[in-house]
């Protein structure tokens, strides 16, 4: 699986910032179980879910100092990168 996002580091926080599908911040359960499920690939990393509005303007979902840092930067500045993901398969 491939995500689009970025890690960043800023006043000494780092977090992950992640770009999902507008259908996964729409609803707190659906937000909250993909950010659950993200939290092993960014162990002890705040994570941060953006979504894009209809017009096209960010909107974050986490942590609110940190979403409200994000409401700062434009969407250009953040160093996203296409990061893939491994699922571990147990028997």
């Amino acid at each position: 699986m491939t995500i689009e996002g970025a890690v960043i580091i800023e006043k000494g926080v780092t977090f992950a910032v992640i770009h999902v599908d507008p259908s996964v911040t729409r609803y707190t359960i659906k937000s909250t179980q993909t950010r659950r499920a993200l939290m092993r690939f960014f162990p002890g990393m705040p994570i941060i879910l953006m979504s894009l509005t209809p017009d096209g303007h960010p909107q974050y979902y986490g942590r609110k100092d940190i979403a409200d840092f994000l409401r700062s930067v434009r969407l250009d500045q953040i160093p996203w990168k296409n990061i893939i993901l491994y699922k571990i398969i147990c028997t």
